[in-house]
């Protein structure tokens, strides 16, 4: 089976070389180590709970972003049909599906320079661009670890359809989980404010199905699109590779409204 890929320009530390079979036993080890009683115990702060509902949807208070002078260049071009054909899981648009620039973002759940773009650059974008109708997102799977794919399994398994809501929250909460000793309680403790029960949080860790159409969708995105680090957008078909600021994410959404 392939590996998934050795790197990645947003994460440190060694190179990763592990191949699908790894991610699996992985993930379902966190299914099997979740649900202690002393995990029931360890609750998360209130507020985020209302993060969990309400994130999503929290205005920015500052004054509208002032795109950068000159956009980033890009890194190169793929196709825009075959970046809007059908995946093997479903897009969620973030934003009208009629907006005339469409944002695809390849992220992992554990890269910090992704979470850092979900704290700082997505809110005002979210504002002046997405709920405004200039501008659409779409977040895609691309994990390189267990842990990723683990969270991107339960955010597509959030009931009510709080996949958004519950990416958020994930991003947000990073540290809470990702570096954890037991990343299961710590997952399992902000599934919970999803609507997770045990049950159904260890139905969805062990959803093989599931498992494999998040991987198809990574894989998708390296041997279609190029996709090798975390965050990578393709902007109207354009990519760009790493965290952009509000600034400069502002000027790239600019300059191909004009186009």
């Amino acid at each position: 089976m392939k590996p998934f890929p050795s790197r990645s320009k947003t994460r440190a530390g060694a190179p990763r070389h592990r191949v699908l079979a790894l991610f699996f036993a992985g993930v379902a080890g966190l299914a099997l180590a979740a649900c202690s009683d002393e995990a029931k115990d360890s609750p998360i702060a209130a507020a985020d709970a209302t993060l969990l509902v309400a994130q999503a949807d929290a205005p920015a208070t500052d004054a509208p972003v002032t795109p950068a002078a000159e956009a980033p260049k890009p890194d190169g071009h793929a196709d825009v049909e075959a970046l809007m054909a059908d995946q093997p899981l479903p897009d969620v648009v973030i934003g009208k599906a009629d907006a005339p620039v469409t944002i695809i973002e390849y992220a992992s759940m554990t890269c910090t320079h992704c979470r850092d773009f979900h704290a700082r650059t997505y809110p005002v974008i979210k504002r002046d661009y997405l709920d405004t109708g200039k501008a659409k997102l779409i977040l895609r799977e691309f994990p390189f670890d267990p842990r990723a794919l683990a969270a991107f399994m339960l955010a597509r398994c959030a009931p009510g359809d709080k996949r958004t809501a519950m990416v958020d929250v994930l991003f947000d909460q990073q540290d809470t989980w990702a570096r954890a000793q037991n990343a299961s309680e710590a997952l399992l403790q902000i599934g919970r404010l999803a609507g997770f029960t045990e049950e159904s949080f260890k139905a969805c860790l062990n959803d093989k199905d599931l498992q494999q159409k998040v991987v198809a969708v990574q894989q998708r995105g390296e041997t279609v699109f190029g996709v090798n680090a975390t965050p990578t957008f393709f902007v109207n078909g354009d990519k760009y590779a790493g965290d952009l600021s509000p600034e400069e994410m502002a000027a790239v959404i600019e300059a191909h409204a004009k186009k």
